[in-house]
């Protein structure tokens, strides 16, 4: 596809971006389209993958025919089979009529399976037995039905590894594996979060005549370094939360807001590894239940969440020190159609995340009741080992020289070990 055409294919399905892997992805699925090949697409949730079947329908000789996508996460296990394949009339309480399933109703068309990890190993057989031959049987009916169903199934987990671990059937991976694209996370495509983010905002200014959001650069620096993993879904979430919180309604003497880091850094989540000391790896001996694990990590998020608004609060009115504002930046989302890329930002400026929080504030209750859920959390890791650091230091998710530091921070003393 020349520059053009891929620019087009792009407006139509509304995708922001020029990262070549990016475009590798939107080449891949128009150039196997006219075919009949399954498709199995992959990558992080919140990256589009949904765009990908949209766009191979529709450069299909499939086209005119129907275009269903299917949560396959979204639908209880004991109903799945019915959804898929129908069901016959009494097959089960409820089941009051006979019905089609989508493998019927998409004939001739193309059927989407999202979230394709999650299908049971029950349903998965007959998934594959339709991409084989396809054949299916409604639910409660011995007859064999026909029927002839392009397949484009997606997922954000790793079905090798699935399949290591007995949860995904090996021969259906390689059947639904005929080509396979992967979209790309949004922390791989630096150049485009910029870009994005300036859609968002100016989409939402225009749509509730809200004032349009500027940038300064080490606000944009913060943007583009952080790790965004819930990729273009939470950059959206972000970029909408923004302009409704900080922008103003639109008038002749306020068209504008401008957003410094410090003010961005309170809507984008800290990337902090070590906020939730509860992560649990295999290990032998008695471990911290279920129930109790999540009722830490609520515990411990409500309680960040407190000291958030508490220091927004506190905080939120400070001016700016030392930023400038880059309006030339942001005339329009798009400028004159070239993206705003990381080299066009002064590498001087760029901002850790982790750093921004000032190591001599003052401690909130908050802060001291989170050090008291996490030493407690130590305490009870290490009575459930015996004393022993190691296992301790597995369970919480820390490193030994981490623990070994904790415990003496809290002056945790021997005795409470055991």
């Amino acid at each position: 596809m020349d520059t053009q055409e891929l620019q087009s294919l792009k407006n139509k399905y509304d995708i922001i971006g020029n990262d070549a892997a990016l475009n590798r992805a939107l080449e891949t699925a128009v150039a196997i389209a006219p075919t009949d090949l399954t498709v199995l697409v992959t990558g992080e949730s919140g990256v589009g993958k949904d765009n990908i079947p949209k766009i191979i329908h529709q450069r299909s000789l499939r086209r005119t025919k129907n275009y269903f996508a299917v949560n396959c996460g979204a639908i209880p296990e004991g109903t799945i089979d019915s959804e898929l394949f129908g069901h016959v009339k009494g097959s089960f309480t409820g089941a009051m009529e006979t019905r089609k399933g989508y493998f019927e109703e998409a004939d001739g068309g193309t059927l989407f399976l999202d979230e394709i990890s999650e299908l049971p190993l029950a349903s998965q057989a007959k998934l594959l037995r339709v991409l084989q031959n396809g054949e299916f049987i409604k639910v409660g009916s011995s007859k064999v039905e026909k029927t002839d169903v392009r397949v484009v199934a997606a997922t954000n987990k790793d079905l090798l590894y699935a399949v290591s671990q007995g949860k995904f059937r090996e021969d259906l991976y390689y059947r639904l594996n005929a080509i396979q694209i992967k979209m790309p996370s949004l922390r791989e495509r630096k150049d485009d979060i910029y870009l994005l983010f300036r859609k968002f905002t100016s989409d939402f200014s225009e749509k509730y005549s809200m004032t349009k959001l500027l940038l300064t650069n080490d606000a944009i620096d913060l943007l583009i370094n952080y790790r965004w993993p819930g990729n273009i879904r939470q950059l959206k979430n972000v970029a909408e939360t923004v302009s409704a919180l900080e922008g103003e309604k639109l008038t002749p003497s306020a068209p504008k807001c401008v957003v410094d880091a410090a003010t961005l850094a309170r809507y984008i989540p800290r990337d902090d590894p070590n906020a939730i000391p509860v992560k649990v790896g295999p290990q032998g001996g008695d471990t911290m239940s279920s129930s109790d694990r999540q009722m830490f990590i609520k515990a411990l998020l409500d309680l960040k969440k407190e000291v958030d608004d508490l220091k927004a609060r506190v905080f939120g009115g400070e001016e700016p020190r030392g930023v400038t504002p880059v309006p030339e930046m942001e005339a329009e989302w798009q400028g004159q159609g070239t993206p705003v890329t990381s080299a066009d930002v002064d590498g001087s400026r760029m901002i850790d995340v982790q750093k921004r929080e000032d190591p001599e504030e003052t401690e909130t209750d908050g802060d001291l009741s989170i050090k008291n859920v996490e030493k407690d959390l130590i305490i009870k890791a290490l009575q459930r080992s015996g004393g022993n650091r190691k296992i301790a230091a597995e369970e919480l998710g820390f490193s030994e020289r981490t623990l070994y530091r904790k415990i003496e921070k809290y002056k945790i003393e021997e005795g409470q070990k055991r």
